[in-house]
């Protein structure tokens, strides 16, 4: 949102914001008494009022094509990965008509397009769907220790990684904030599982350098967590040749991280399980 459109907690501030530069919805607002609006980037929305994230996709006919499916999924304005897991069955089904090389304004078949006729008729249950937009709750205090958790797993399917921040304060106690999620489709030129592992451990590296970036408060280094021993025993052998493909990605995840940083976690319990795999809107 442009600077000059932010909702300001002064009348006096507010006043100052010339009325052509305001958004439609405070034109007219008195803060003494009005209710706080909802700003709206697609269809991601902030509720000014409760201070969170919302979402309202409106669900609108498209032609079951190619083009039309790709056209709804691309819709969906989600830059901190919130709805990833969800969003991946629908991608999954982009990429096997690609695979059967569907032309892009061709019908698809009854299967295909039931499934996709299901996916898309339960986004109506994101309406209740809310993350808080700041970090730290209300009356946590300043924070002593901030540390990010990188969570990464793949499938056959797809692989992903879930960044958490982690919080204490002063009196020990400690807060989890989500940060961001990533999900991708797995290739189309079929991969082992544990090199899709390894790929979801050099994306997680690569939202590890990102995040430092925004987030420079977070003093202490950073933990990434893989369910894949081969992952680990990957990045910890130095000594072996590995092909072109495992060899360049250790050497990134080496380059940006140390050993000591990358840790085990039993797969049920594993968050981005629900990224390499996908959920339906229900379990969402």
């Amino acid at each position: 949102f442009h600077l000059s459109k932010w909702i300001s907690n002064s009348r006096a501030v507010l006043a100052t914001v010339p009325q052509e530069d305001r958004a439609k919805e405070v034109k007219e607002l008195d803060l003494s008494k009005d209710q706080l609006p909802m700003e709206r980037a697609l269809g991601l929305q902030w509720c000014v009022q409760s201070d969170s994230f919302k979402f309202n996709i409106t669900i609108s006919e498209r032609a079951l094509t190619r083009r039309g499916i790709l056209s709804m999924v691309s819709s969906i304005y989600d830059p901190l990965g919130f709805l990833c897991p969800l969003t991946l069955p629908a991608k999954l089904l982009l990429q096997e008509l690609c695979r059967q090389n569907f032309g892009w304004d061709v019908t698809i078949p009854h299967t295909l397009s039931e499934q996709w006729t299901n996916w898309n008729s339960k986004l109506s249950l994101l309406e209740g769907f809310e993350v808080p937009r700041c970090f730290k709750p209300h009356n946590f205090g300043e924070s002593v220790h901030s540390q990010i958790h990188h969570f990464s797993d793949a499938s056959e399917l797809g692989y992903g990684t879930a960044s958490y921040l982690r919080m204490t304060n002063a009196k020990g106690k400690v807060h989890i904030a989500f940060l961001m999620g990533k999900a991708r489709v797995a290739p189309l030129k079929r991969q082992t599982i544990p090199r899709l592992e390894l790929a979801a451990a050099a994306l997680s590296v690569k939202v590890d350098r990102m995040l430092k970036a925004e987030l420079p408060s977070t003093r202490d280094k950073s933990v990434f967590w893989s369910d894949s021993t081969a992952v680990l025993k990957y990045i910890s052998n130095d000594h072996t040749r590995f092909h072109t493909y495992v060899a360049n990605r250790t050497s990134r995840i080496r380059e940006a991280t140390q050993v000591s940083q990358w840790r085990y976690i039993n797969t049920k319990r594993n968050p981005a399980d629900d990224c390499s795999r996908g959920v339906s809107a229900e379990s969402f």
